[in-house]
């Protein structure tokens, strides 16, 4: 394609050409941003969720309740917990599934119950 060299470019078409420049300069703090707070909610949500569970197995296991319950709640603690510290490592994906088994072993203890 050749073009004469007096030729100049419509306006429109430089703004066009500068915002699109601009919008791909953005695009990587927006992603890193999503990124972080991906991060945050996957470590907050598996501390609480281990939190929960270890306050759940310290109940059950000062009332009278069968030795697998508490067992239970203990151990999905304990995967919730591993799941936050993937989470914050950036392994966010693998920590959502972590933090819902984790989860699931939780209710098969309540199960038992």
């Amino acid at each position: 394609m050749s073009g004469r060299p007096d030729s100049d470019t419509d306006p429109e078409t430089a703004d066009s050409e500068a915002a699109a420049d601009q919008d791909e300069t953005e695009a990587p703090a927006d992603d890193e941003e999503d990124a972080r707070r991906a991060r945050w909610t996957a470590a907050g949500t598996g501390a609480a969720l281990t939190l929960a569970g270890l306050a759940a197995a310290l109940l059950r296991l000062t009332r009278s309740a069968p030795a697998p319950v508490p067992a239970a709640y203990a151990g999905g603690a304990a995967v919730c917990a591993a799941a936050t510290v993937l989470g914050s490592r950036g392994r966010t994906r693998r920590a959502l599934w972590l933090l819902v088994a984790g989860v699931m072993v939780m209710a098969l203890g309540d199960q038992f119950d």
